[in-house]
């Protein structure tokens, strides 16, 4: 790694001279915004897993390269410290000081240490220093020196005057104070080490190792060496630069190199002999030019507390950055060194980078540059007012037709180049040392991108809409033939590159790769391309670039070699995030390893040789909770939890970079993986059953880590568990049980039924022989009813005969007697006879018995008729049951003692007196009665 970062440094220091102040490393800003805390962060550390903590205005802030957490502090107050260190961060504060460590469910809490000796805590005592010495820990106020021993033990340690320090170097504490030098702590005592007039009254911050002897540096004073019993000045590029800044933060980089944090113009990066090599502050983008604290973590990677935010340099990284926060330089489209000048071509003109360190604009360049080449030893510049050389720092026309985009040679012939221009193509050769230009007016549509099949034809593709071959006559004076290859296989024609790859023609189309078929003469899909490629990526680099470089999905650039692909680099968007010319991005080609990538402002140098793939590590599970209630975490156990409820699970990866995460549940999606949205899954409505959740860290340029699981079991319903199998065992017994019981019950009870249903048989057959017999005695008395009314009915007929015998016989008597009445001379013995021969006709006692053989004949016949029908008389109803007898007139007549005459218009009457319609006769009536 350390000759990596040597290699880099030499290059930037030879090739560009005086110009390494204006080329940063890669850095990252973290705003108030976004970490949403207070603006001032004292201190910052790394811990082994890779999560920051700073100690911030408000609290603890803790980032695990996605999110922000933040801590307060029990009492709410300032951290000025903070070291993270095996398990545990150290924080110190006012009057306060402790540590923090997670508990079984993933959350940081807080233990004071001070409280353990609050009566030797100093009033208004600020810990402004936290660093490990031996098996302890150190908390350094300005005031006192606390060593916090593994066993607990707390010792204090008062020096004589204001502690402005400490430092381990080889093992050794020292300690530099204000006014009486600098000592060194020896059981538990501090004895003095060095004592100078030179850092008398002077903060000495740092002290560490410099080649075997003690570099001492101060605020602002610069940087001394301790050797032999003698401090002297070093003499250091950075030292000027620290007298004016004020230094604040010190680190030695891992390959040796110093950063040197300042109060006033943010942090110098130096070689080992303290000559400045690269500067990061407010002018290149750095959030903030104070820095109050630094820190470097083992991935080379330097945090930076600033007075308003928080940043860090990718010390790893060995892609520089030059950027133009001025505004004058605008959007880059070309970047080229020549002649040991950098020129940088963009949308307001030409620019280059003098020897002074300075960006300096070409006068009369002003306008659009499109293209910077190198040809024939010469620079041209593609610009949108013609073709111009460049030569010493100005312009010298060669060609006025428009929009210089691409110029290519003309294979196999000296000194002859097409260009592709607004207008068509332009030709330039070189005779006699000087260029000439022609335009080849047969087209003059606008071509942007061009290459040679053959010395002889050429591929062009329109700016915007149409692809073209194109061939030329032997002198390249004219050209022979334009055919339209647009219906010969390109499905679509719009945004066409066109490249040669190797011997291929190939292009770039909205379908995807495709390549050209010579035998055929036709344009056929790239399947090779496509699928090595993507069928959105796009070449980028020039020609004399070994390795093929792609602008892929997500803005990733992807540096692939034709011959090896274990040398294939990848760049995710992070580090250059909305700053690409979008359809213009261009990497050229600065030596052989190195290369620009044009930019918004600046340019990127990429360093192929020194780069190292980054490294993803596996998801770290910080949180689990059921029903938004954190649970202890245990690691390779499944978590239960009852179904119906919520699950989430948070993860993190403190270690990686530019990442996302994803997820797969086998028992659901069948491994595929899905993007989750932040650190955090959250399910619920889960199923009852076993379920195993894996999450892997993933980024941008497709490479993935190996995946953390993690297994649930939804627990079933309670009538599907264990106890709910014990319940229905049980139910099952019980039901058995009560299934015997009451079969046997019901083997008894039929036992019972059938006993008393056969005796309700016997009782029926009983009761049925009765009811037989009963009902043959009614039937015999309902024979002998009928017998006996047919008798009584006989007997009443024969008795209505006979009386109406007795009455027509006793009629002809008194008629025979009426004759002779003159016969008879006693006239009172004559009237006597007839009165008791009337007396005869109408005899009330045989009127009773009629009457009463004639009610048990028909039972309630008067009765009936005399409810219905109350005006009947007496002799009404005797007439009315003659009728109901069935008796004629005439036999009635004698009966009534009445002529039949006498006897029809009685039967009028009555049949007025009940009601009857005239096609209802009373006998009909009165039978049916």
């Amino acid at each position: 790694m350390q000759y990596k970062s040597v290699f880099v440094l030499m290059f930037l220091m030879s090739f560009f001279s005086r110009v390494h102040a204006q080329y940063t490393p890669f850095f990252q800003n973290f705003s108030l915004s976004e970490y949403n805390a207070g603006n001032q962060n004292w201190g910052v550390s790394r811990s082994e897993n890779g999560m920051l903590y700073a100690a911030n205005n408000n609290g603890l802030l803790e980032y695990d390269g996605l999110k922000w957490d933040f801590m307060e502090l029990p009492n709410k107050t300032v951290i000025r410290s903070v070291l993270a260190y095996k398990e545990r961060i150290y924080t110190g504060s006012y009057e306060e000081f402790g540590y923090w460590k997670k508990d079984a469910k993933g959350v940081l809490i807080y233990n004071s240490l001070s409280n353990l000796i609050q009566e030797q805590i100093s009033p208004n005592e600020e810990i402004w220093q936290i660093l490990p010495f031996k098996e302890g820990i150190v908390f350094r106020s300005f005031l006192n020196i606390y060593i916090y021993k593994l066993n607990g033990e707390i010792k204090k340690i008062k020096p004589k005057s204001i502690v402005i320090s400490c430092n381990v170097v080889d093992g050794k504490l020292y300690v530099a104070t204000l006014h009486n030098g600098i000592f060194e702590l020896k059981n538990d005592e501090l004895v003095l080490k060095i004592m100078d007039k030179t850092i008398e009254n002077t903060k000495v911050l740092f002290i560490t190792n410099y080649n075997g002897k003690l570099l001492l540096i101060t605020s602002l004073k610069g940087c001394f060496i301790y050797e032999n019993y003698t401090l002297k000045p070093i003499d250091f590029e950075i030292n000027n630069l620290i007298k004016q800044h004020l230094l604040n933060g010190f680190s030695v980089l891992k390959n040796g190199n110093m950063a040197f944090g300042t109060i006033k113009d943010g942090i110098y990066f130096t070689n080992k002999a303290g000559k400045v090599i690269s500067h990061v502050n407010k002018e290149n983008g750095l959030i903030n030019n104070t820095i109050l604290s630094q820190c470097l973590d083992k991935d080379n990677k330097l945090w930076l507390g600033l007075d308003n935010g928080i940043a860090s340099v990718d010390l790893n990284n060995h892609n520089y950055f030059f950027n133009d926060v001025s505004g004058r330089l605008g959007a880059v489209y070309d970047v080229i060194e020549y002649k040991g000048i950098v020129y940088l071509g963009s949308n307001t003109g030409l620019f280059y980078i003098d020897k002074e360190n300075k960006l300096q604009f070409i006068k009369g360049s002003q306008g659009q540059v499109w293209n910077l080449k190198e040809i024939e030893g010469e620079l041209f510049c593609g610009h949108n007012e013609g073709t111009f050389l460049v030569k010493d720092f100005s312009l010298k026309p060669l060609s006025s037709v428009t929009g210089g985009w691409v110029i290519k040679k003309v294979p196999e012939q000296n000194n002859l180049y097409i260009q592709g221009t607004y207008t068509g193509l332009v030709k330039f050769k070189k005779e006699n040392n000087i260029w000439f230009s022609k335009h080849l007016g047969e087209t003059t549509m606008p071509i942007k991108h061009l290459v040679f099949e053959d010395q002889y034809t050429a591929w062009a593709a329109h700016a915007y809409k149409g692809l073209y071959k194109i061939k030329f006559d032997k002198n390249y004076d004219t050209i022979t033939h334009i055919e339209n290859y647009n219906k010969k296989g390109v499905f679509s024609d719009f945004n066409v590159r066109v490249y040669k790859i190797k011997s291929d023609i190939c292009f770039q189309t909205n379908d995807g790769w495709l390549r050209y078929q010579p035998i055929l003469d036709s344009i056929v899909p790239y399947d090779l391309l496509n699928k090595n490629f993507g069928r959105s990526s796009y070449i980028i680099s020039e020609d004399d670039i070994d390795q093929l470089v792609l602008k892929g999905a997500n803005d990733a650039i992807n540096f692939k070699s034709l011959i090896d692909d274990k040398k294939e680099i990848s760049l995710s968007n992070n580090y250059y995030k909305n700053r690409l010319i979008v359809g213009n991005e261009n990497v050229s080609k600065i030596n052989d390893s190195t290369f620009a990538l044009n930019l918004n402002n600046g340019f990127m140098l990429v360093d192929s040789k020194s780069y190292s793939k980054a490294v993803l590590d596996k998801p770290i599970i910080d949180h689990i909770e059921i029903d938004k209630q954190l649970i202890e975490i245990k690691p390779n156990k499944p978590v239960s939890i009852k179904l119906n409820s919520s699950f989430g699970v948070s993860i993190s990866s403190p270690k990686s970079n530019n990442h996302f995460f994803e997820y797969t549940i086998s028992e659901l999606d069948s491994n595929k993986w899905q993007k989750l949205d932040k650190n955090k899954l959250e399910l619920s409505s889960l199923k009852d059953g076993t379920y195993t959740i894996s999450f892997r860290t993933s980024n941008y340029l497709g490479k993935t880590s190996e995946p953390t699981k993690i297994q649930i079991k939804v627990l079933p319903p309670w009538y599907k568990d264990t106890i709910g199998m014990l319940l229905y065992l049980v139910l099952a017994v019980i039901g058995l049980g009560l299934f015997y019981y009451f079969n046997q019950q019901k083997v008894k009870r039929e036992q019972r039924l059938l006993k008393i249903k056969y005796a309700k048989e016997q009782q029926e057959i009983v009761r049925e022989k009765g009811l037989e017999n009963e009902k043959r005695i009614v039937q015999l008395k309902n024979e002998s009813l009928r017998n006996e009314i047919k008798l009584k009915s006989k007997q009443l007929a024969n008795t209505a005969m006979a009386l109406v015998k007795k009455n027509e016989t006793l009629q002809d008597i008194k008629k025979e007697l009426s004759v002779n009445k003159d016969s008879f001379d006693n006239q009172y013995a004559f009237k006597k006879i007839l009165k008791k021969v009337d007396s005869s006709i109408a005899h009330k006692d045989e009127w009773k018995v009629f009457e009463h053989n004639f009610n048990q004949v028909h039972e309630d016949f008067f009765k009936i008729l005399k409810t219905k029908h109350v005006t009947l008389t007496p002799k009404d109803l005797k007439i009315c049951a003659y009728i109901k007898m069935n008796l004629s007139n005439k036999e009635i007549a004698p009966l009534m003692n009445v002529s039949v005459r006498g006897l029809e218009t009685h039967r009028y009457r009555l049949k007025k007196k009940l009601d009857l319609e005239n096609d209802i006769s009373v006998s009909d009536y009165l039978i049916n009665l």
